[in-house]
């Protein structure tokens, strides 16, 4: 279940990214993790703000008040889903959230709260049980969502976002939301997805 730093021979296992979870999903390897590997089309692609910037990761972790580990916790682990959509239209959620890396682009560092690949499946591995983690912190970690942008963009301010939890739109800030074991949380601004998703089919294990 636990898997010890380096990170960079952890991630280079062939199960590293979902040990004790998936071996659906592989995560990066160190020759060449998700967040910094890039391809002619992707680097020809325009940036939507979306995307991870592998670079801050360690201060956006401690930005969400949470630990740079060394490993993955054995304490707590369970999972929950996030979509994104902006009028409707789906918005990829990045592998990597909540991960460091070195200037080289290797991982060095893992938060409890983080993704492995691009299913929108939220990890929670963590060393001590009981805490509460929340949708504002995996945004924190992702680097959106900070106000700094026009509404409906990756940097909007998170007010003009509304959030729904296994299909019931909720009442408070989105940032607020507390994930929970296989909670369907769906993000959106503007026009609603049609239809809502109100569940997830998690992988087996999951």
């Amino acid at each position: 279940m636990k898997k010890l730093l380096p990170l960079s021979v952890m991630l280079g296992a062939a199960c590293l990214s979902v040990s004790g979870c998936s071996t659906a999903a592989p995560a990066p390897s160190p020759t060449a993790p998700a967040a910094s590997a890039t391809s002619s089309a992707a680097a020809a692609a325009p940036s939507t703000g979306w995307e991870l910037n592998p670079k801050g990761g360690a201060e956006r972790i401690k930005a969400a008040g949470l630990a740079v580990l060394n490993e993955e916790g054995a304490a707590e682990h369970f999972h929950a889903h996030l979509d994104v959509f902006v009028d409707g239209k789906p918005v990829p959620v990045p592998a990597d959230i909540g991960f460091s890396f070195t200037a080289a682009g290797q991982p060095n560092g893992i938060s409890a709260l983080h993704t492995h690949d691009e299913t929108g499946i939220i990890h929670i591995e963590a060393p001590v049980a009981g805490a509460t983690y929340t949708l504002g912190q995996l945004l924190t970690e992702w680097g959106v969502l900070d106000g700094t942008g026009k509404p409906g963009t990756a940097h909007a301010p998170i007010s003009d976002w509304s959030v729904a939890v296994n299909g019931a739109k909720q009442a408070g800030p989105a940032q607020a939301v507390v994930l929970k074991a296989h909670d369907e949380v769906v993000l959106f601004h503007g026009t609603a997805p049609e239809p809502m998703p109100t569940t997830f089919k998690f992988p087996t294990g999951l």
